[in-house]
């Protein structure tokens, strides 16, 4: 297991309660479409049982992950709601998934044979979920292949088709192009359904909008979505955010902010310069301030290129050098600035703010990889009240066979 930083002052704090009505927000403004969380990737950096039991309690029907391991996870930690397997698990751990009452995706042949071997050996009825390709490219059982696919579940006593489902490539982009691609993944949807339909199979779990879907195409939430990003409190794109404001407005609250504390300062005259490659020169004499956090933490390199701020005593401050492994320089001018004193990364400090999509926009890149990058070396703290019940954790799905 990573180590955890636990001993030096740099952390993340994060907000359950924001992760909670973010969660209710979003499931209020899906009506009856079922809300699956998403927290693959130790839920997007937050940690995933933290997300995962927010998000029961603020209205979320069930989980996805994206590996075994990560339901495990999740098993360990009594947590009973239905996960969903996002892709399709390895022969070899077929058997491990089913145990640990995890719903599989299922995209080959090879995959059914094995979830059934796996449901006979565990002694139960189980439900899958069969991926379709329309679009992506990236993985799911091509159209032409899903007949002969669902024939071979619907022929397995041990299997039930609970969902049937596909992912959109393009719906968090802008412009009619990526408009046009997402409504013809929805078509070629509907035909995969029609081609379930035709076998007599009607699986009760029709889904295929992820946040950019659910946000931003209403026609795209069937019976339920896989929400992500956007239950961290990020929007996937300012275009999703746009379509999403056409139907009612949608206040989303990110729940994570990176702090730690001032380690060291020291006075330095103009000219002077700070940290490895001595970048560049401090255009007046002030104070500097170290910082214990660096880019193997998840505060990559070329923020300092990019003007990368952080936020001491409720105020922008530039980096003074090149951002390090471990530590930073923080150039805070006639500041008076102390060590020990509160330094956000990320998040709110006062009336200012740092966003993920701050980062980005520098990093060219997304919010996703923002959240995620950040290391485990950076312990996760959570702040607000915890929901004194443990109903959330055996929310209630569809829970076909069990």
């Amino acid at each position: 297991m990573a180590v955890e930083g636990i001993t030096r002052p740099a952390w993340a704090d994060i907000d359950r309660g924001a992760l909670r009505a973010n969660a209710r927000a979003i499931a209020d403004r899906l009506g009856s479409t079922a809300l699956c969380a998403v927290v693959k990737a130790d839920g997007y950096g937050h940690g995933a049982v933290t997300a995962a039991v927010s998000f029961l309690e603020g209205g979320a029907e069930g989980l996805a992950v994206a590996i075994v391991d990560e339901g495990l996870e999740l098993r360990q930690a009594e947590i009973t709601a239905p996960i969903l397997l996002l892709s399709e698990p390895p022969v070899e751990v077929m058997s491990a998934a089913l145990s640990a009452v995890l719903t599989p995706t299922l995209t080959s042949l090879d995959g059914v044979a094995a979830a059934a071997d796996a449901a006979r050996a565990v002694g139960s009825v189980h439900p899958v979920h069969v991926k379709v390709d329309t679009g992506m490219h990236r993985m799911g059982v091509d159209p032409a292949g899903l007949a002969e696919l669902l024939s071979a579940i619907a022929n397995e006593e041990q299997l039930v088709l609970e969902g049937l489902y596909t992912h959109f490539a393009v719906a968090d982009e802008a412009g009619d192009e990526a408009a046009a691609f997402t409504m013809l993944q929805l078509e070629r949807f509907d035909r995969a359904v029609a081609v379930a339909a035709g076998l007599g199979l009607h699986p009760p779990v029709l889904h295929a909008a992820n946040s950019a879907g659910a946000l931003g195409f209403p026609e795209s939430r069937f019976s339920m979505v896989r929400c992500g990003i956007a239950l961290y409190g990020e929007s996937p794109s300012e275009a999703t955010t746009a379509r999403a404001t056409t139907e009612a407005p949608l206040d989303l609250e990110p729940a994570m902010t990176i702090k730690a504390a001032v380690s060291a300062v020291r006075d330095l005259e103009a000219g002077e310069r700070p940290s490895y490659g001595r970048r560049r020169p401090l255009s007046a004499s002030g104070r500097v301030a170290t910082v214990p956090i660096g880019y193997a933490d998840g505060f990559p390199r070329a923020l300092f290129d990019a003007g990368q701020e952080v936020l001491i005593k409720g105020q922008r401050h530039p980096l003074a050098g090149s951002v390090t492994m471990d530590q930073i320089v923080v150039d805070v001018g006639d500041t008076p600035v102390e060590v020990g004193d509160e330094v956000v990364l990320l998040g709110r400090q006062g009336d200012e703010r740092i966003t993920a999509q701050e980062w980005a926009g520098h990093l060219d890149t997304i919010t996703y990889e923002v959240l995620c990058g950040i290391g485990p070396r950076v312990p996760r703290r959570e702040v607000g009240a915890k929901v004194q019940t443990d109903e959330p954790r055996g929310r209630k799905w569809w829970r076909t066979g069990r």
